[in-house]
Parts: C-alpha cells; sequence; structure tokens
C-alpha cells in the first residue's frame, strides 16, 4: 500500500455486497468502492486489487473465506482469477446466475430511468438436437450453447481467449460454452500464424460450419497459414475485397430459412432467436395491414415474421447499415413484397422515410424507384421494433422513433444500462414502459437479452 492506500497486487479482505452491471460485485474497504470478480452477494473473500481508479478500486477474488450458498466449482479450468475472460460467473448455480441478472437489470431500470419493477429473468431453452445417429445430443446445463465463438491467437499462432480488462491472450484447448459444432471444427487445437483473431460459426438448427478469419496488421503482418479443415474458411476483413460473396450458414427460425453471411449477426444461443420472435410479436399484436418498421434488422429477422404478420395489404421497412446483412435481409425475404429493406444508418434513412398505405416506401435521397403514388403518405407506422447495438439508440433516434411510431414499440437489448438510459428518454416523450421481459440468452456470463414493450402514456 501507498500512503495507506491499496495499490495493484495488494491483497484486502472485504466483505461482498450487492452486483453490479458487467460481471462484478460492490464491496468497500475503508470507505473506497471496490468492483470485485469471482465473487458473490454475502460473501467474504481475499481480494486482490487489480486497477486503482481515482475513485473506486477493481479486484479479484482469490480465496473465499466465507461462501455463498450459491456458489458451485466452476466447470471450465480456464475460469478464474487471471484467466480467461469470457465467463463472468462460472462459480455461481445457474438459478444464482438469472437472479443476479433480474437485481441488474432492476437497479439500472431504478437508477437511470425512475422505473421501480421486479424484473424475473426467465431460461432460454436448448432446443432438441440430434446426432448424425439419431441419438440426442446432451450437453450439461448452462454449457454447450454458444454458436459463435471469437478467439484471438497470438504471434506464435496459438489460439485463445482475452483475459479480462487485457489484450494477454489465455490459451485454450476447449471452450465449454461452445456448442458442440464449434468445438468439432477443432479451432484451439490448430496454429493460425499470421491471423488475429479465428471466429468459428456453426448453425445448431441446419449442421452449416464456418470459419471466418481476421489478418494481423502492422509490422507483424505476415500471410496467414490456414490449417486443413473441413469446413470453409475466409478472409473477413483484411485482403477480403469489399462486397464480396462471403461464406454463409442457414438459420432456420419461424419456419423459415435465414442465411447469415460471414460473421453477420444472429442470437449465439441457439433457442434465442425464436424466443426473442415470439416475445417481439407478443409485445406488438401486429394485424393485417399494418404499418411496421423494424431497425437495425440485421439479416431480417424481425421484419420477416413481422411482414408474414401483417399480409400483403400491410408494410414493413427493415433498416440495416452493414451492407452485407443488407444482401442478406433482401435475399431472405425475396419472397415478401410487402417487406423493403433500406440500407443506411438508421438516424438518416428515417428521416426521409414516408409511407403510403399499401405502397413501398419512398426512399427519398437514395436514387432508388419511387413506390406507387398514394394520396395518404405519412410519417407515421403503427408499430415500431428495434434491435440496436450494444451502444443503443441514443437521444436521437428515440425522439424519431417516438414521432414515427403510432401504437406499439418493441425495444430489444442486450444491455440494462443503455436500454434504461433510452427508456428514459422514451418516458421524455411521453412513451411508457408497460412489459418488460428478460431472458438468460447467454449462461455463465453477465449478458442478458431484454425485450420491452412501450405505449404511448
Amino acid at each position: 500500500m501507498t500512503d495507506g492506500l491499496p495499490s495493484t497486487g495488494d491483497l484486502l479482505e472485504l466483505e461482498i455486497g450487492p452486483v453490479a452491471h458487467g460481471g462484478w460485485c460492490v464491496a468497500r474497504h475503508e470507505g473506497q468502492v471496490v468492483f470485485v470478480r469471482h465473487a458473490l452477494p454475502g460473501e467474504t473473500v481475499r481480494a486482490r486489487v487489480t486497477e486503482e481508479g481515482k475513485k473506486f478500486l477493481r479486484a479479484d477474488a482469490v480465496e473465499v473465506l466465507q461462501a455463498s450458498p450459491d456458489r458451485v466449482e466452476p466447470p471450465c479450468p480456464f475460469a478464474g482469477p487471471g484467466r480467461c475472460g469470457g465467463c463472468d460467473w462460472q462459480h455461481a448455480s445457474l438459478p444464482a446466475q438469472r437472479g443476479l441478472k433480474a437485481a441488474v437489470i432492476a437497479e439500472q431500470l431504478s437508477r437511470l430511468a425512475g422505473i421501480d419493477r421486479p424484473v424475473v429473468v426467465e431460461e432460454v431453452p436448448m432446443p432438441a438436437e440430434y446426432g448424425d445417429d439419431g441419438e440426442p445430443i446432451v450437453t450439461p446445463p448452462g454449457l454447450g450453447w454458444r454458436t459463435r465463438v471469437q478467439f484471438a491467437v497470438r504471434g506464435d499462432g496459438a489460439v485463445g481467449l482475452r483475459r479480462h480488462r487485457s489484450h494477454s491472450i489465455e490459451p485454450i484447448d476447449e471452450c465449454l460454452i461452445a456448442h458442440p459444432e464449434v468445438e468439432l471444427m477443432g479451432i484451439e487445437r490448430k496454429r493460425w500464424p499470421g491471423a488475429s483473431g479465428v471466429e468459428g460459426i456453426a448453425s445448431a438448427a441446419t449442421g452449416d460450419r464456418i470459419v471466418a478469419l481476421t489478418e494481423r496488421r502492422g509490422r507483424d503482418r505476415r500471410p496467414v497459414r490456414v490449417p486443413r479443415l473441413d469446413v470453409p474458411v475466409r478472409l473477413v476483413r483484411g485482403r477480403a475485397e469489399p462486397g464480396a460473396s462471403l461464406p454463409y450458414v442457414r438459420e432456420e427460425v419461424a419456419g423459415r430459412l435465414w442465411q447469415v453471411s460471414g460473421s453477420g449477426f444472429w442470437q449465439v444461443h441457439p433457442g434465442a432467436a425464436g424466443v426473442l420472435v415470439d416475445a417481439v410479436l407478443t409485445a406488438l399484436e401486429p394485424k393485417p395491414g399494418d404499418i411496421a418498421v423494424d431497425l437495425y434488422c440485421g439479416v431480417g429477422l424481425f421484419a420477416g415474421v413481422l411482414g408474414e404478420r401483417v399480409g400483403r395489404d400491410g408494410l414493413v421497412v427493415g433498416i440495416e447499415s452493414d451492407g452485407q446483412s443488407v444482401r442478406d435481409a433482401r435475399f431472405n425475404l425475396k419472397d415478401l413484397p410487402q417487406v423493403s429493406i433500406e440500407s443506411g444508418k438508421v438516424e438518416e434513412v428515417l428521416a426521409d422515410l414516408e409511407f403510403g398505405r399499401r405502397t413501398q416506401p419512398r426512399p427519398a435521397k437514395r436514387g432508388k424507384p419511387a413506390g406507387r403514388a398514394d394520396e395518404s403518405r405519412v410519417k407515421r407506422a403503427d408499430l415500431v421494433v428495434l434491435d440496436p447495438p450494444r451502444a443503443g439508440a441514443g437521444r436521437e433516434v428515440v425522439d424519431q422513433i417516438a414521432k414515427l411510431a403510432g401504437r406499439k414499440i418493441a425495444y430489444v437489448s442486450c444491455d440494462p444500462a443503455t436500454l434504461a438510459r433510452d427508456l428514459a428518454y422514451f418516458g421524455e416523450r411521453g412513451w411508457a414502459l408497460d412489459d418488460l421481459r428478460a431472458f438468460d440468452a447467454f449462461p455463465m456470463t453477465h449478458h442478458v437479452e431484454m425485450v420491452a414493450t412501450l405505449v404511448r402514456g
């Protein structure tokens, strides 16, 4: 310690308080806040300081003096202080993990949005899967679910996962939360010289598998040597030409096949996409003839299921900025003429968008054919669904949605803090939270998926 203050490397005996957002628990040492990993509320631990901030410390619990009844032995040998940073809660039972996530959501809603309500995090069941021999594939609860895994590569080509809040790589030979189809590729047991990242991508529904590579940049750049694998491998950045056709996997949800190219966005838990589709449809209650908008639409999942519900007399507009995802969405939904996918930033496309009943939208300033003439053009949609990245929608987009939406809004979020912030913005504009559902789509981690339903207050 320096001048009586803890410094990096010091050991502190701490009584652990409530959970905090991001996989931490909160403790205090002589009045100073300490965010502690690898601990649980109610425990007494010895923790090693890992970072010093101006107002708080960060630490890892390295010895448990008094354990919580919710503590379990982490199943992964690479989990623990100073090891792999991919999982936050392997030391907690699965019911306890869901309770911790519910507490974080409730705290963020109360603190950032002034909304006080009980929260329950629902389990996301694994769909039934069968091997080539027809026998069911059984994975231990909470493990074997992640169908997209981004591995980091050391300079010598060894594969691993990054340690928490570090660029250091923890070499591994198996990831227990990775889906069996990802593990069958054998990525961790190969060398990948010249690559900085390797992503294993598998579809639990169709069995499709691909590997997406990122080449090393700067002074360390050298040709990537690809080991022999029985799946397609492609550079998705670096030497990959812009707009190039990428290998893809096919996903199956809501009775449709969805093409997802390269490392494009898709829910990583095999059961999550279906659960979220059901939650969004329950939230919005779409009717034939409705106009709906799907913001940050990715490969068109919500746009597609809404398009089927609103029918040929309705209209769905999806908006997405990633070019490859736009191409996938248009391919996936080519059989639904009532669905239009617009390419561009959400705030820019929304500013230009107008709708006419039973017409295509008029994409002003985009150089595309206008929709059929219609005297009843409006800048209003009956329904809006948005699934923004972790940073959330933000004030400008919330302003636009609050003016655009007519009946209901479904906000899909993977971050309690940015969701709560945006709900506060919606509240200022006359939209109230009607319902909130949360789903444990990322067992063993602090991440969670949520669907908030908003109506005019």
